[in-house]
């Protein structure tokens, strides 16, 4: 089936990795992902099959053994992914802003410690901010850190750890002692190392289990509980205490540009089905896609996953120019989210009460879609930074 999405201008590297990354989707992710999803199972042998194409170390700098290519890239090939299976781009989008974290504000020896292994996925990464009850409340974290000699002793509890259990480092928003007036400049970004698994994976850290989810399966989701985790002072992130909430709210802005690209994905795969079986289901002898009230809602459908694919590449560009991009990035999100949605939906409309079953791809989508609406911020956030940010650019001076 043709591509109803293509972008222009990309360099011969970035459309040879596209092309292996569709390929590999093909061949390895949908055949498997519906039977996956529904037992809940970890994917290992399709994150094997990435380790080999080199997709967790995409965007790490060569000197590091990446490929050091730009966001750009990375979320056209998590599209890609998302479109075979949304919860495989979860897999690889928190190992993918650990990384970023630490080539932007690492210090050399914590990019000489980790990148080369993340670039090999041998150190697979989870990002953790949110806590119970908080939400998107970051500034008013309450999992604290003191300092102890040379080290920080941490305690709380963190909720929806993407990679929770399968990764081995996490990097960890925390209070810290720094007696700054404004909440948001008291906190601190850990790098925690730690075992995959279930249970004590460090002394005083805890994954307890897997939280258990309408949607978004295979990828395992869990708390977080430290008690007195010692952690060296030198994996503070930058050797910055204070700096967490800029440097976390810096990934935050290209993990928006990942869920962004998933939803993308998700559209689009939605619309190939819906578009497949209604020139193939008949009613009223024809074809169901020649009667004007599905043709239309193809239409709107096609239109919507265009206008977010585009979106999406404008606010990815915009990040790797080095500009200020929260606004763009926000605006992706919040539109490819929301039509993602609803081209979900509508595909289901059209597939009838196949569309229900979970014979049908379509019913695992319609369960995904949700999470590309609350993941990395809820819409509601997402409006609120596109609000303030147009009112900074287009400020008045009342007279």
């Amino acid at each position: 089936m043709p591509r109803l999405t293509e972008t222009d201008g990309l360099t011969e590297v970035q459309r040879d990795i596209l092309g292996a990354v569709r390929e590999f989707v093909e061949a390895e992710i949908i055949p498997v992902a519906s039977e996956l999803d529904h037992s809940d199972t970890y994917p290992d042998q399709i994150v094997a099959g990435l380790r080999q194409l080199g997709v967790f170390g995409l965007t790490i700098d060569e000197q590091y053994g990446g490929l050091g290519e730009p966001l750009l890239t990375y979320a056209l090939v998590a599209e890609e992914i998302a479109r075979g299976w949304m919860s495989i781009s979860g897999i690889i989008n928190t190992h993918f802003i650990v990384a970023y974290l630490i080539s932007k504000h690492g210090t050399e020896e914590q990019k000489a410690s980790f990148l080369p292994r993340m670039a090999t996925g041998e150190v697979r990464a989870a990002f953790s901010m949110s806590e119970p009850g908080l939400g998107s409340d970051v500034a008013a974290i309450r999992t604290a850190a003191r300092p102890d000699g040379d080290d920080y002793l941490i305690s709380g509890q963190k909720m929806w750890l993407t990679n929770g259990a399968s990764s081995n480092l996490v990097a960890l928003l925390a209070r810290t002692p720094q007696g700054a007036a404004k909440p948001h400049h008291n906190l601190t970004t850990f790098l925690i190392e730690k075992d995959s698994g279930f249970g004590e994976t460090r002394p005083g850290l805890t994954i307890p289990g897997k939280i258990h989810k309408m949607g978004y399966k295979g990828v395992d989701t869990t708390e977080l509980v430290l008690d007195e985790c010692r952690v060296p002072a030198d994996r503070v992130l930058g050797q910055q205490p204070g700096r967490g909430f800029y440097q976390m709210m810096d990934g935050v802005e290209v993990g928006r540009v990942n869920v962004a690209a998933r939803a993308c994905g998700v559209g689009e795969r939605a619309f190939e089905l819906a578009i497949s079986y209604a020139q193939q289901r008949q009613t009223f002898g024809k074809p169901i896609a020649q009667h004007q009230a599905i043709e239309f809602k193809l239409a709107e459908m096609g239109t919507k996953v265009v206008a977010a694919h585009q979106m999406m590449v404008l606010a990815a560009r915009r990040k790797d120019s080095g500009q200020q991009s929260d606004l763009e990035a926000g605006m992706a999100k919040y539109l490819a989210g929301e039509y993602s949605k609803e081209v979900v939906e509508d595909a289901l409309r059209i597939h009838g009460g196949y569309g229900y079953s979970q014979e049908y791809e379509i019913e695992r989508l319609y369960r995904d879609a949700p999470m590309l609406l609350i993941g990395e911020g809820t819409a509601e956030i997402q409006k609120m930074i596109i609000g303030r940010r147009l009112l900074d650019r287009f400020k008045t001076t009342a007279g």
